[in-house]
């Protein structure tokens, strides 16, 4: 597996400076993928091997592109990182609560940094079992309180109904901001359960006992989960300021009904509205997340949930915030073009993605699919839709303030090459301090234009950059600028220099 891996990486390599880009990439972004725990490829893995996997992983993604991972770390009330509060997965070892020998989080978030990548955990906050864990750890919290959960098609759930499963869930995601150096916390679809026909929820005499004076026990049931969802993002927020929060949720939002008050699309489906409680515009409206990637994993044409009407219609309707559009890989391939038969679906997907109005990026379910190159995704995204770097989208509800431009910037001989160095630029606090630098590239009698995506050379954590000298003929100029944790970028310094 290893050697595949790095012949494809070196396959992808090889060919990048020949392809044409048939899309100029947005400058900003966000390019992500998740990798989960949850469907068992770490379980029983040694130490080495498991670094082995994720290296090979990160480093196929990088090169195509990746710059955000939402790592899974917290499947069912468990851990993949040191925690003083939930026990150590099973789908790390095989046993959950048995130590692995390593905190994987704490190495992902030095690894993502390492290659530039932004990190995201990513946790499941009301499941509490799935359905194939047979043993729960002792010091699992439902051991602690099993009044506080219910159980539900062989799942089991902290009852969304209760204030302090709420509190203890903010808990448990404050306790990782605070220790880790994360970029983002993420959540997926996992509100109250996905029904199961003819098996109604068992939090009726949560309902009774604790209704707030409402009537109605779905809008009560939503009323949870939006308490819920201002409360993580308020716990994050006064935390760590710059970690951004971001929901996943299912791709439809509402099926749309005659004389309806809530906005729905042309489908015919789950929704998490109705079904899974989970009212994600209100979310988004209220500034309660910081982005939002809703799962539009079907094909173009399905006949009950078009890939089509739901992109357009999250276009349309959730321009608060940063819009991801979550894609599935091996869907997306699988399918024909309904214009062109002979292709897949990837580049209508994309041209969607890119032309529509309020979309800031795209995340891929799932990681190995890319790292597979499964029907040439990975080549495509390389050589065509990720050409060139981005950066993240702006986020200035969170910070709009930009650091300073670096300072003392020049090129200098070293006895390997030629080289730019900098030093950092001052700041009065951690959101003013800036953490990557881009470098951008001119050629004599270009026009320096810092808006555009073809001129990054490089995107970097280091303060140094080695330049492509090749016989000192020709005459270039390069800018710094420095980006600090929200990537707000600085002003340029410039630097001409004969390579």
């Amino acid at each position: 597996m290893k050697s595949i891996l790095f012949l494809l990486l070196s396959f992808l390599l090889s060919l990048s400076v020949a392809a044409q880009n048939p899309f100029e990439g947005p400058k900003r972004e966000m390019r992500g993928a998740w990798i989960q725990c949850v469907n068992g490829q770490f379980m029983g893995l040694s130490r080495e091997q498991m670094q082995a996997n994720l290296t090979q992983q990160l480093d196929v993604l990088h090169a195509v592109g990746v710059n955000t991972i939402m790592f899974q770390v917290r499947a069912e009330a468990d851990a993949l990182y040191e925690s003083p509060y939930e026990p150590w997965s099973r789908f790390l070892t095989g046993r959950q609560g048995q130590h692995p020998g390593w905190d994987p989080l704490a190495w992902m978030v030095e690894e993502g940094h390492r290659r530039g990548m932004e990190v995201h955990a990513w946790i499941n906050p009301f499941r509490a079992k799935t359905k194939t864990t047979r043993e729960l750890a002792s010091t699992h919290p439902y051991f602690q309180n099993p009044d506080r959960f219910f159980k539900y098609d062989g799942l089991m759930l902290f009852d969304p109904g209760l204030l302090e499963n709420q509190n203890y869930i903010c808990r448990v995601a404050a306790d990782i901001v605070r220790r880790y150096d994360v970029d983002g916390l993420h959540i997926d679809d996992y509100f109250y359960p996905y029904p199961a026909a003819g098996l109604p929820i068992p939090d009726e005499g949560t309902f009774r006992t604790h209704n707030n004076g409402i009537n109605d026990i779905g809008t009560w049931r939503r009323y949870n989960v939006n308490n819920f969802i201002k409360m993580l993002y308020n716990t994050i927020h006064s935390t760590k300021p710059w970690v951004k929060f971001g929901v996943s949720p299912f791709g439809i939002y509402h099926n749309a009904k005659p004389g309806d008050t809530v906005p729905g699309s042309e489908t015919r489906g789950l929704q998490n509205y109705d079904d899974l409680y989970a009212d994600v515009l209100y979310w988004v409206n209220e500034g309660w997340v910081d982005y939002v990637v809703p799962q539009l994993y079907w094909e173009i044409g399905h006949k009950s949930a078009d890939y089509e009407t739901l992109v357009r219609w999250w276009s349309r309707h959730c321009s608060n915030r940063p819009l991801i559009i979550g894609q599935d890989v091996e869907r997306t391939v699988n399918a024909r073009d309904i214009n062109n038969p002979t292709v897949n679906q990837m580049a209508a997907k994309f041209e969607l993605q890119r032309n529509l109005p309020n979309i800031s990026g795209s995340c891929l379910w799932y990681s190995a699919a890319v790292v597979r190159n499964v029907g040439n995704y990975a080549y495509e995204l390389q050589n065509n839709y990720h050409l060139t770097p981005a950066l993240q989208p702006l986020m200035p509800f969170i910070d709009d303030k930009a650091p300073k431009k670096p300072r003392k910037v020049k090129a200098l001989w070293m006895p390997d090459g030629y080289y730019l160095f900098w030093t950092a630029p001052k700041a009065r606090s951690e959101m003013d301090a800036a953490r990557q630098y881009v470098i951008y590239s001119f050629e004599r009698g270009e026009k320096i234009d810092l808006s555009s995506s073809t001129h990054i050379m490089a995107v970097t954590s280091d303060m140094m950059y080695k330049l492509p000298y090749n016989m000192g003929q020709e005459k270039y100029t390069y800018v710094v600028t420095a980006l600090d944790r929200l990537q707000n970028e600085s002003k340029g310094v410039k630097v001409k220099v004969k390579l």
